[in-house]
Protein backbone atom coordinates (compact mmCIF):
# COMPACT_ATOMS: atom_id res chain seq x y z
CA UNK A 1 0.00 0.00 0.00
CA UNK A 2 1.66 3.14 -1.41
CA UNK A 3 0.88 6.66 0.10
CA UNK A 4 0.04 9.70 -1.97
CA UNK A 5 2.40 12.49 -2.09
CA UNK A 6 0.52 15.09 -0.51
CA UNK A 7 -2.88 14.54 1.04
CA UNK A 8 -4.71 17.52 1.42
CA UNK A 9 -6.74 19.07 4.36
CA UNK A 10 -9.63 16.80 5.05
CA UNK A 11 -12.96 17.77 6.46
CA UNK A 12 -14.41 14.44 7.48
CA UNK A 13 -12.32 14.04 10.60
CA UNK A 14 -9.91 11.48 9.49
CA UNK A 15 -7.42 10.89 6.58
CA UNK A 16 -6.63 7.30 7.49
CA UNK A 17 -6.72 4.79 4.49
CA UNK A 18 -8.26 2.30 7.55
CA UNK A 19 -11.30 4.25 7.09
CA UNK A 20 -11.66 2.68 3.51
CA UNK A 21 -12.95 -0.68 5.87
CA UNK A 22 -16.12 -1.56 7.41
CA UNK A 23 -17.95 1.80 8.45
CA UNK A 24 -14.73 3.62 8.83
CA UNK A 25 -12.60 5.10 11.93
CA UNK A 26 -15.00 5.00 14.76
CA UNK A 27 -16.04 7.90 16.52
CA UNK A 28 -14.90 8.21 20.41
CA UNK A 29 -18.10 10.07 20.86
CA UNK A 30 -16.78 11.78 24.18
CA UNK A 31 -16.86 15.55 24.76
CA UNK A 32 -14.64 17.87 26.35
CA UNK A 33 -14.52 16.40 29.99
CA UNK A 34 -14.11 12.65 29.03
CA UNK A 35 -11.66 13.54 25.87
CA UNK A 36 -9.23 15.15 28.64
CA UNK A 37 -9.33 11.77 30.77
CA UNK A 38 -9.30 9.68 27.49
CA UNK A 39 -13.23 9.14 27.38
CA UNK A 40 -13.82 7.15 30.60
CA UNK A 41 -17.23 7.74 30.96
CA UNK A 42 -19.17 4.71 32.67
CA UNK A 43 -18.73 5.76 36.20
CA UNK A 44 -18.62 9.65 35.96
CA UNK A 45 -21.22 11.80 36.59
CA UNK A 46 -20.84 15.73 36.96
CA UNK A 47 -23.38 18.43 37.19
CA UNK A 48 -21.86 20.59 35.50
CA UNK A 49 -20.74 18.53 32.32
CA UNK A 50 -22.91 16.59 29.63
CA UNK A 51 -21.75 12.44 29.43
CA UNK A 52 -23.49 11.07 26.67
CA UNK A 53 -21.42 7.71 26.85
CA UNK A 54 -23.89 6.93 29.85
CA UNK A 55 -26.91 8.26 30.23
CA UNK A 56 -27.68 7.29 33.68
CA UNK A 57 -25.36 10.50 34.25
CA UNK A 58 -27.63 13.16 33.42
CA UNK A 59 -30.21 12.57 36.20
CA UNK A 60 -26.89 14.36 38.52
CA UNK A 61 -27.34 17.52 36.07
CA UNK A 62 -27.48 20.91 38.01
CA UNK A 63 -30.80 22.02 38.74
CA UNK A 64 -29.93 25.98 38.07
CA UNK A 65 -28.71 25.96 34.84
CA UNK A 66 -28.57 24.82 31.30
CA UNK A 67 -25.82 23.36 30.03
CA UNK A 68 -24.47 23.77 25.92
CA UNK A 69 -21.14 22.14 25.37
CA UNK A 70 -19.62 22.23 21.88
CA UNK A 71 -16.14 21.04 20.60
CA UNK A 72 -13.33 20.26 17.65
CA UNK A 73 -10.87 18.85 17.07
CA UNK A 74 -7.51 19.42 14.59
CA UNK A 75 -4.50 16.78 14.07
CA UNK A 76 -1.73 16.25 12.35
CA UNK A 77 -0.62 12.20 11.10
CA UNK A 78 2.39 11.24 10.54
CA UNK A 79 1.67 7.75 8.14
CA UNK A 80 5.03 5.27 7.98
CA UNK A 81 5.35 2.86 5.63
CA UNK A 82 8.45 0.63 4.93
CA UNK A 83 10.99 3.78 4.86
CA UNK A 84 8.60 6.24 3.25
CA UNK A 85 6.92 8.95 5.74
CA UNK A 86 4.37 11.46 5.49
CA UNK A 87 2.51 14.21 7.40
CA UNK A 88 -1.42 14.98 7.08
CA UNK A 89 -3.61 17.15 8.88
CA UNK A 90 -7.13 18.11 8.89
CA UNK A 91 -9.91 19.59 10.77
CA UNK A 92 -13.66 19.09 12.14
CA UNK A 93 -16.45 19.91 14.43
CA UNK A 94 -16.76 16.73 16.52
CA UNK A 95 -20.02 17.42 18.98
CA UNK A 96 -22.59 19.87 20.35
CA UNK A 97 -24.43 18.55 23.49
CA UNK A 98 -26.85 20.14 26.04
CA UNK A 99 -28.45 19.17 29.16
CA UNK A 100 -30.84 20.63 31.96
CA UNK A 101 -32.63 19.32 34.50
CA UNK A 102 -36.72 18.89 34.06
CA UNK A 103 -37.75 18.03 37.78
CA UNK A 104 -35.79 16.76 40.70
CA UNK A 105 -34.25 13.68 39.98
CA UNK A 106 -34.67 13.93 36.05
CA UNK A 107 -31.90 15.06 33.77
CA UNK A 108 -32.68 15.83 29.76
CA UNK A 109 -30.16 16.01 27.18
CA UNK A 110 -29.94 16.23 23.44
CA UNK A 111 -27.02 16.67 21.15
CA UNK A 112 -25.59 15.65 17.45
CA UNK A 113 -22.32 13.23 17.32
CA UNK A 114 -20.34 11.62 14.77
CA UNK A 115 -20.41 7.68 15.19
CA UNK A 116 -17.88 7.16 12.17
CA UNK A 117 -15.96 9.03 10.04
CA UNK A 118 -14.08 8.57 6.41
CA UNK A 119 -11.85 10.27 4.75
CA UNK A 120 -8.58 9.15 2.59
CA UNK A 121 -7.08 9.79 -0.78
CA UNK A 122 -3.93 7.76 -2.00
CA UNK A 123 -2.77 5.64 -4.74
CA UNK A 124 -0.13 2.41 -5.59
CA UNK A 125 2.01 2.25 -8.78
CA UNK A 126 3.06 -0.98 -9.71
CA UNK A 127 4.07 -2.74 -12.67
CA UNK A 128 2.24 -4.93 -15.24
CA UNK A 129 4.57 -8.15 -14.79
CA UNK A 130 8.25 -8.70 -13.86
CA UNK A 131 9.49 -8.39 -17.16
CA UNK A 132 7.34 -5.67 -18.47
CA UNK A 133 8.15 -1.52 -18.31
CA UNK A 134 4.83 -0.97 -18.35
CA UNK A 135 2.65 -0.18 -15.27
CA UNK A 136 -0.77 0.20 -13.48
CA UNK A 137 -1.62 2.71 -11.10
CA UNK A 138 -4.61 2.39 -8.49
CA UNK A 139 -6.16 5.37 -7.27
CA UNK A 140 -8.22 5.27 -3.82
CA UNK A 141 -11.05 7.81 -2.51
CA UNK A 142 -13.08 8.31 0.27
CA UNK A 143 -14.87 10.52 1.95
CA UNK A 144 -18.23 10.64 4.20
CA UNK A 145 -19.60 9.13 7.62
CA UNK A 146 -22.59 8.03 9.98
CA UNK A 147 -23.93 10.67 12.40
CA UNK A 148 -25.97 10.71 15.12
CA UNK A 149 -28.70 13.47 16.67
CA UNK A 150 -30.26 12.28 20.17
CA UNK A 151 -32.87 12.97 23.21
CA UNK A 152 -32.22 11.59 26.24
CA UNK A 153 -33.41 11.47 29.84
CA UNK A 154 -31.52 10.38 32.84
CA UNK A 155 -33.79 9.80 36.10
CA UNK A 156 -32.77 9.06 39.78
CA UNK A 157 -35.74 6.84 41.11
CA UNK A 158 -34.29 6.03 44.43
CA UNK A 159 -30.97 7.71 46.34
CA UNK A 160 -27.73 6.24 44.81
CA UNK A 161 -29.18 4.37 41.41
CA UNK A 162 -29.75 6.60 38.10
CA UNK A 163 -31.36 4.96 35.04
CA UNK A 164 -31.06 6.24 31.57
CA UNK A 165 -31.28 6.15 27.90
CA UNK A 166 -30.42 7.69 24.52
CA UNK A 167 -32.65 7.09 21.58
CA UNK A 168 -30.78 8.81 18.29
CA UNK A 169 -31.62 9.68 14.84
CA UNK A 170 -28.62 8.09 12.45
CA UNK A 171 -27.68 8.82 9.10
CA UNK A 172 -24.89 9.32 7.03
CA UNK A 173 -23.23 8.50 3.32
CA UNK A 174 -19.90 7.22 2.28
CA UNK A 175 -18.57 7.03 -1.34
CA UNK A 176 -15.56 5.35 -1.80
CA UNK A 177 -13.19 4.51 -4.80
CA UNK A 178 -10.66 2.20 -6.69
CA UNK A 179 -9.86 3.52 -10.22
CA UNK A 180 -7.00 1.60 -12.15
CA UNK A 181 -5.11 2.80 -14.96
CA UNK A 182 -2.28 1.81 -17.50
CA UNK A 183 0.72 3.47 -18.70
CA UNK A 184 -0.12 2.02 -21.77
CA UNK A 185 -3.06 3.03 -23.14
CA UNK A 186 -3.97 -0.36 -24.39
CA UNK A 187 -6.03 -1.88 -21.46
CA UNK A 188 -9.10 -1.52 -20.42
CA UNK A 189 -9.35 0.71 -16.79
CA UNK A 190 -11.48 -0.54 -14.52
CA UNK A 191 -13.29 1.73 -11.98
CA UNK A 192 -15.47 0.76 -8.97
CA UNK A 193 -17.61 3.53 -6.87
CA UNK A 194 -19.06 2.32 -3.58
CA UNK A 195 -21.84 4.52 -2.91
CA UNK A 196 -24.02 4.11 0.77
CA UNK A 197 -26.66 5.77 2.75
CA UNK A 198 -27.72 5.12 6.00
CA UNK A 199 -30.92 6.37 7.65
CA UNK A 200 -31.99 4.41 11.20
CA UNK A 201 -32.05 4.40 14.67
CA UNK A 202 -29.83 3.53 18.07
CA UNK A 203 -31.24 2.97 21.63
CA UNK A 204 -28.53 3.15 24.52
CA UNK A 205 -29.83 2.07 27.82
CA UNK A 206 -27.53 2.86 30.94
CA UNK A 207 -27.49 2.70 34.78
CA UNK A 208 -25.09 3.88 37.75
CA UNK A 209 -24.96 2.60 41.13
CA UNK A 210 -22.94 5.19 43.60
CA UNK A 211 -21.64 2.99 46.62
CA UNK A 212 -20.65 5.54 49.62
CA UNK A 213 -17.44 4.24 51.12
CA UNK A 214 -17.45 6.64 53.86
CA UNK A 215 -17.88 10.50 54.51
CA UNK A 216 -15.32 11.58 51.46
CA UNK A 217 -15.23 8.71 48.85
CA UNK A 218 -17.64 6.89 46.99
CA UNK A 219 -17.60 4.62 44.15
CA UNK A 220 -19.93 4.65 40.90
CA UNK A 221 -20.71 1.02 39.28
CA UNK A 222 -21.66 2.22 35.48
CA UNK A 223 -23.18 -0.18 32.88
CA UNK A 224 -24.50 0.83 29.33
CA UNK A 225 -26.20 -1.57 26.59
CA UNK A 226 -27.09 -0.90 22.87
CA UNK A 227 -28.79 -3.43 20.86
CA UNK A 228 -27.65 -4.24 17.40
CA UNK A 229 -29.81 -4.23 14.07
CA UNK A 230 -29.77 -3.96 10.50
CA UNK A 231 -29.54 -0.16 9.47
CA UNK A 232 -32.26 0.96 7.10
CA UNK A 233 -30.74 2.22 3.16
CA UNK A 234 -28.88 0.67 0.64
CA UNK A 235 -25.31 0.35 -0.33
CA UNK A 236 -23.91 0.33 -4.37
CA UNK A 237 -21.45 -0.81 -6.69
CA UNK A 238 -21.39 0.64 -10.13
CA UNK A 239 -18.00 -1.67 -11.98
CA UNK A 240 -17.20 0.88 -15.13
CA UNK A 241 -14.69 -0.72 -17.64
CA UNK A 242 -13.30 1.25 -19.83
CA UNK A 243 -11.60 0.73 -23.41
CA UNK A 244 -8.80 3.77 -24.06
CA UNK A 245 -8.62 3.31 -27.41
CA UNK A 246 -12.99 3.73 -28.22
CA UNK A 247 -13.84 5.37 -25.18
CA UNK A 248 -16.48 2.94 -24.87
CA UNK A 249 -17.36 2.01 -20.94
CA UNK A 250 -19.58 -0.61 -19.97
CA UNK A 251 -21.40 -0.24 -16.04
CA UNK A 252 -22.31 -3.18 -14.03
CA UNK A 253 -24.52 -2.32 -11.44
CA UNK A 254 -24.73 -4.16 -7.94
CA UNK A 255 -27.14 -3.63 -4.76
CA UNK A 256 -28.01 -4.40 -1.81
CA UNK A 257 -31.03 -2.90 0.51
CA UNK A 258 -30.16 -3.00 4.21
CA UNK A 259 -26.64 -4.41 4.09
CA UNK A 260 -24.95 -2.37 6.90
CA UNK A 261 -25.87 -3.15 11.00
CA UNK A 262 -25.44 -1.25 14.00
CA UNK A 263 -23.46 -3.80 16.53
CA UNK A 264 -24.82 -4.68 19.70
CA UNK A 265 -22.52 -2.59 22.09
CA UNK A 266 -21.89 -3.34 26.11
CA UNK A 267 -20.16 -1.58 28.43
CA UNK A 268 -19.06 -1.30 32.13
CA UNK A 269 -16.60 -0.17 34.51
CA UNK A 270 -16.35 2.12 38.09
CA UNK A 271 -15.38 5.24 39.24
CA UNK A 272 -13.86 5.95 42.02
CA UNK A 273 -15.04 9.73 43.78
CA UNK A 274 -12.52 11.14 46.59
CA UNK A 275 -15.04 14.60 47.54
CA UNK A 276 -14.61 16.94 44.40
CA UNK A 277 -11.17 16.44 44.10
CA UNK A 278 -10.11 13.24 42.87
CA UNK A 279 -12.42 11.38 39.79
CA UNK A 280 -10.50 7.94 38.54
CA UNK A 281 -12.05 5.43 36.52
CA UNK A 282 -11.65 2.31 34.12
CA UNK A 283 -13.97 1.27 31.56
CA UNK A 284 -14.47 -1.79 29.18
CA UNK A 285 -16.42 -1.68 25.97
CA UNK A 286 -17.33 -4.41 23.90
CA UNK A 287 -18.76 -4.10 19.95
CA UNK A 288 -20.12 -7.18 18.56
CA UNK A 289 -19.32 -7.23 14.99
CA UNK A 290 -18.40 -10.80 14.26
CA UNK A 291 -20.76 -12.78 12.66
CA UNK A 292 -21.98 -10.01 10.46
CA UNK A 293 -21.88 -9.96 6.82
CA UNK A 294 -20.69 -6.46 5.22
CA UNK A 295 -20.63 -5.63 1.73
CA UNK A 296 -17.50 -6.63 0.19
CA UNK A 297 -15.69 -7.37 -3.35
CA UNK A 298 -14.46 -10.31 -4.14
CA UNK A 299 -13.64 -13.14 -6.64
CA UNK A 300 -15.13 -10.66 -9.14
CA UNK A 301 -18.26 -10.42 -7.00
CA UNK A 302 -19.94 -7.85 -5.25
CA UNK A 303 -21.80 -10.43 -1.91
CA UNK A 304 -22.72 -9.73 1.82
CA UNK A 305 -19.18 -11.29 2.63
CA UNK A 306 -18.78 -12.89 6.30
CA UNK A 307 -15.03 -12.92 8.16
CA UNK A 308 -14.30 -9.21 7.26
CA UNK A 309 -15.22 -7.56 10.51
CA UNK A 310 -14.56 -8.86 14.23
CA UNK A 311 -15.39 -7.65 17.55
CA UNK A 312 -13.55 -5.01 19.22
CA UNK A 313 -12.97 -4.88 22.55
CA UNK A 314 -11.78 -1.48 24.40
CA UNK A 315 -9.94 -0.67 27.61
CA UNK A 316 -9.90 2.89 29.29
CA UNK A 317 -8.43 4.56 31.90
CA UNK A 318 -8.61 8.02 33.16
CA UNK A 319 -9.17 10.72 35.75
CA UNK A 320 -9.33 13.47 37.00
CA UNK A 321 -7.54 16.43 39.68
CA UNK A 322 -9.08 19.71 40.95
CA UNK A 323 -7.49 21.15 44.16
CA UNK A 324 -10.50 23.12 45.29
CA UNK A 325 -13.43 23.62 42.95
CA UNK A 326 -14.69 26.58 44.98
CA UNK A 327 -11.68 28.14 45.63
CA UNK A 328 -11.39 32.24 44.89
CA UNK A 329 -8.07 31.73 43.11
CA UNK A 330 -7.98 30.62 39.60
CA UNK A 331 -5.18 27.74 39.84
CA UNK A 332 -7.24 26.08 42.53
CA UNK A 333 -9.94 25.78 40.65
CA UNK A 334 -8.63 24.33 37.12
CA UNK A 335 -9.33 20.63 36.38
CA UNK A 336 -6.32 18.57 35.19
CA UNK A 337 -7.29 15.54 33.53
CA UNK A 338 -5.03 12.48 31.70
CA UNK A 339 -6.17 8.69 30.47
CA UNK A 340 -4.90 5.84 28.32
CA UNK A 341 -6.73 3.28 25.74
CA UNK A 342 -6.26 0.19 24.09
CA UNK A 343 -8.43 -0.81 21.05
CA UNK A 344 -8.42 -3.62 19.22
CA UNK A 345 -9.49 -3.85 15.57
CA UNK A 346 -12.69 -4.18 14.16
CA UNK A 347 -11.57 -4.91 10.51
CA UNK A 348 -9.80 -8.13 8.95
CA UNK A 349 -7.43 -6.57 6.18
CA UNK A 350 -6.57 -9.21 3.29
CA UNK A 351 -6.63 -12.16 5.77
CA UNK A 352 -5.42 -10.71 8.59
CA UNK A 353 -6.38 -8.24 11.49
CA UNK A 354 -6.58 -4.65 11.08
CA UNK A 355 -5.24 -2.07 13.07
CA UNK A 356 -5.15 -1.79 16.91
CA UNK A 357 -5.44 1.42 18.35
CA UNK A 358 -3.43 3.23 21.35
CA UNK A 359 -4.26 6.48 22.88
CA UNK A 360 -3.57 8.65 25.75
CA UNK A 361 -4.56 12.30 26.60
CA UNK A 362 -3.85 14.70 28.78
CA UNK A 363 -6.21 17.84 29.21
CA UNK A 364 -7.62 21.01 31.16
CA UNK A 365 -10.62 22.38 32.36
CA UNK A 366 -10.31 26.14 32.51
CA UNK A 367 -12.98 28.10 34.38
CA UNK A 368 -14.42 31.15 32.44
CA UNK A 369 -14.59 33.42 34.73
CA UNK A 370 -16.55 37.26 34.15
CA UNK A 371 -18.60 40.06 35.21
CA UNK A 372 -21.78 37.36 34.81
CA UNK A 373 -20.81 33.73 34.96
CA UNK A 374 -18.09 31.91 36.82
CA UNK A 375 -19.85 28.36 35.80
CA UNK A 376 -18.69 27.52 32.43
CA UNK A 377 -15.35 25.92 31.15
CA UNK A 378 -13.15 25.67 28.06
CA UNK A 379 -11.86 22.05 28.06
CA UNK A 380 -8.89 21.40 26.42
CA UNK A 381 -6.91 18.30 25.54
CA UNK A 382 -3.89 16.82 23.61
CA UNK A 383 -4.32 13.53 22.63
CA UNK A 384 -1.57 10.96 20.83
CA UNK A 385 -3.57 8.05 18.73
CA UNK A 386 -1.40 5.21 17.56
CA UNK A 387 -3.11 3.10 14.58
CA UNK A 388 -0.97 0.06 13.33
CA UNK A 389 -0.77 -3.79 11.88
CA UNK A 390 1.41 -5.94 10.64
CA UNK A 391 2.93 -5.53 7.61
CA UNK A 392 0.44 -1.87 6.62
CA UNK A 393 0.43 1.43 7.38
CA UNK A 394 1.61 2.99 11.01
CA UNK A 395 -0.16 6.08 11.89
CA UNK A 396 0.75 8.07 14.67
CA UNK A 397 -1.98 11.22 14.81
CA UNK A 398 -1.11 14.18 17.23
CA UNK A 399 -4.65 15.70 18.35
CA UNK A 400 -5.67 18.73 19.92
CA UNK A 401 -9.22 18.81 20.75
CA UNK A 402 -11.22 22.04 22.26
CA UNK A 403 -14.68 22.01 23.76
CA UNK A 404 -16.29 25.19 26.01
CA UNK A 405 -19.18 24.20 28.36
CA UNK A 406 -21.24 27.08 28.32
CA UNK A 407 -23.01 26.76 31.99
CA UNK A 408 -25.84 29.11 32.42
CA UNK A 409 -28.08 30.15 35.26
CA UNK A 410 -31.32 29.52 33.35
CA UNK A 411 -33.39 28.07 36.28
CA UNK A 412 -32.66 30.62 39.29
CA UNK A 413 -35.81 31.77 41.33
CA UNK A 414 -35.07 35.24 41.78
CA UNK A 415 -36.65 37.34 45.23
CA UNK A 416 -37.74 40.63 44.93
CA UNK A 417 -37.74 42.51 47.70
Amino acid sequence: MMLMPGIAMAQSGTNSPYSQYGLGILGDQSTGFNRGMEGVAMGMHDSKQVNYLNPASYAHTDSLTFIFDIGMAGQITNFKEGNRRLNAKNGNFEYAVAAFRAMKGVGVSFGILPFSNIGYNYSSTNKVSDTSTDTYTTEYNGSGGVRQAYLGVGVMPIKYISLGANISYVWGTYNRSVVNSYSDNYANTISRYYTADVTSYRLDVGAQVNIPLGRKDHVTLGATYTPGHTLGGSDRLDEISKNPQTGVADTTTYEHKRGLFMPTMIGGGLAWHHTTRWHVGIDYQLQQWTGKPFPTFENGKYTLAHGVLKDRQKFTVGGEYVHRANSRKYLDRVHVRAGVSYATPYTVINGQDGPKEISASLGFGLPITNGWNNRSMLNVSAQWVQRSADGLIRENAFRLNLGITFNERWFMKWKLE
